[in-house]
């Protein structure tokens, strides 16, 4: 059962949301799931966070890790085919391509490739002008005192 809801009401009451709206639209479309290759998303810690992927079969020269705008693509692709014969044949090698949405100021740390996972750490860096800040509370100004102007006169020598 697939249910649309209607966004445009928040469209209304909302700038900067068009994104948001994006994803959850995005979400509700009903695509061909494809569980391979299987993969964990951890959290680490308050802004930390680890993609784990089973590669099994595949070297580093054959995965690709990009980052487009929000996007974190990670692409696997064998180079060469074994020609041999298989009376058994379990280990998937296919290509893939897996997509992981990032929010915004997420930033891909270090890569890493051991024992068949692939590890990707992210992290969430907001920058200074965007985490909250403390203002400062001052008590009520001073009047300022009405200065009385002073005139020049022009000394003449007698």
């Amino acid at each position: 059962m697939r249910t649309s809801f209607d966004f445009s009401p928040l469209f209304r009451s909302s700038i900067g949301f068009d994104r948001v709206f994006d994803l959850l639209e995005n979400a509700s479309r009903v695509e061909s799931v494809d569980h391979w290759p299987p993969y964990d998303i951890a959290k680490m810690g308050d802004d930390d966070y680890r993609i784990t992927m089973a590669v099994a079969g595949f070297s580093q020269d054959e995965l690709f890790i990009t980052l487009e705008p929000n996007m974190l693509i990670v692409a696997g692709q064998k180079s060469a085919e074994d020609n041999g014969q298989y009376l058994h044949h379990g280990i998937a090698g296919r290509a893939f391509e897996r997509r992981f949405e990032l929010a915004d100021h997420v930033k891909v740390g270090r890569a890493s490739l051991d024992n068949g996972l692939l590890t990707v750490d992210l992290k969430r860096e907001i920058p200074e002008e965007m985490k909250p800040r403390r203002i400062e509370i001052t008590g009520p100004a001073a009047p300022r005192k009405a200065e009385a102007p002073t005139i020049e006169a022009d000394k003449h020598a007698a």
